[in-house]
């Protein structure tokens, strides 16, 4: 069966004919956890199939493949930051140091390998402008380029020796440490611990807001979340002042609003709200910078990344929606104004035979003043895109 076919045979069919029933019979705490992504207020595209992305109109068509150097004898790791400098436009990614696999105990990473994974690339011939970082990481995950100039990347995992990993760094254009966040190795929620940090951002104001904890999108039962909770897995957002200091958190495992199931990625409105990528639960939580809730977007998929450019144009790419976990869901990513629950853009994926109908895509996305799209490609897409990073261009 085709993939239009597919979604509108079963797929929407079994959304109009299971929801109203749901909503009647279910509270929120008590609805199954995979059904949270389905929302009463979420709208289509006005034409074309957000789901699969059919009829969705593509506005950066030109696919540029392994995209951007590697010095001589490196070979692309996976990776799932990517992010724009405000000041140049240029763009800073990373990879990780040759591993395609990531976390503990794994073969190859940075600590066992320690080359330098933080890249500055010239956006238009993928030049090599900057490289840095060697031997301070394990297992870099996300990636913020700050108003003035400077890069901060998480480390997500651990090292064996419990010397490395768990922090926040922030590095100078030309890779001065500047400052470090967390305990080295030593994961935890005390009071100068991180749990698998996701990523960072900074407001404005220079504040520092990390988002913490990975594994809560394996617990896909109320059980399975109380456990985690109680074992001390982590699903959060702790914010700093620009100095360091710790300020304040919420969020845990769970699936109310201001829960996370793996806050996977952030970024900040023109109005200065924040969004957070919750993975696990299918949805986009929108934030003030004191952590109250004030929205959420359910029409973007199993979100990894997400980018907000400045006339307030979202782009969220989905690289985890599979068989088993998101049926239907097509990877990619997908567009539209921060106004809206409305898919108005769709950039799809490269095809893999064993994600039925759904392909496979990156983790981080960013996007330049030109509208040229920055994929970065995670373990699930690595093979299949051929490098690190895509390059989506509009001509």
């Amino acid at each position: 069966m085709s993939l239009e076919r597919y979604s509108k045979r079963v797929i929407l069919p079994a959304i109009c004919v299971c929801l109203p029933a749901l909503l009647a019979a279910c509270s929120p705490a008590d609805t199954a956890v995979e059904t949270v992504a389905v929302a009463p207020s979420a709208t289509m595209a006005d034409s074309g199939n957000p789901i699969s992305g059919d009829g969705i109109p593509n506005p950066a068509p030109n696919v540029m493949t392994n995209w951007g150097d590697l010095p001589a004898g490196r070979e692309w790791g996976s990776t799932a930051g990517v992010d724009i400098d405000p000041i140049d436009g240029n763009v800073w990614a990373y990879e990780r140091c040759g591993a395609s696999s990531f976390g503990s105990g794994v073969p190859v990473n940075c600590d066992t390998n320690p080359v330098d994974p933080i890249f500055k690339f010239d956006r238009n011939t993928g030049a090599v402008l900057a490289n840095f970082g060697g031997g301070l990481m394990v297992t870099p995950h996300g990636i913020h380029a700050d108003a003035e100039g400077n890069v901060w990347v998480t480390d997500f995992a651990g090292n064996e020796a419990g010397t490395k990993g768990h922090q926040v760094h922030k590095f100078s254009s030309s890779g001065e440490l500047l400052m470090s966040l967390g305990t080295p190795g030593q994961a935890g929620s005390g009071p100068n611990q991180f749990n698998q940090p996701n990523d960072v951002i900074t407001a404005p104001d220079g504040s520092i807001f990390v988002s913490d904890g990975h594994n809560g999108q394996g617990m896909t039962s109320d059980d399975a979340m109380a456990e985690g909770r109680a074992s001390g897995a982590t699903a959060r957002i702790i914010k700093f002042s620009a100095d360091g200091t710790r300020l304040k958190e919420w969020g845990q495992i769970g699936v109310l609003h201001g829960e996370f199931r793996t806050p996977h990625a952030m970024e900040f409105d023109s109005q200065g709200r924040l969004w957070v990528a919750d993975r696990g639960n299918h949805r986009l939580e929108i934030f003030d910078q004191e952590g109250n809730y004030l929205d959420s977007r359910y029409m973007y998929g199993r979100i990894s990344g997400l980018f907000i450019t400045a006339d307030d144009t979202l782009y969220a790419i989905d690289s985890e929606s599979g068989p088993t976990n998101h049926v239907g869901w097509r990877n990619g990513v997908r567009i539209g104004h921060i106004d809206e629950d409305r898919v108005t853009g769709f950039i799809p994926p490269f095809e893999r035979d064993d994600r039925v109908y759904q392909g496979t895509a990156g983790e981080g996305v960013a996007v330049d003043a030109d509208g040229n799209v920055f994929a970065a490609e995670g373990p699930n897409s690595l093979s299949w895109a051929g490098g690190a990073l895509t390059k989506y261009a509009v001509q």
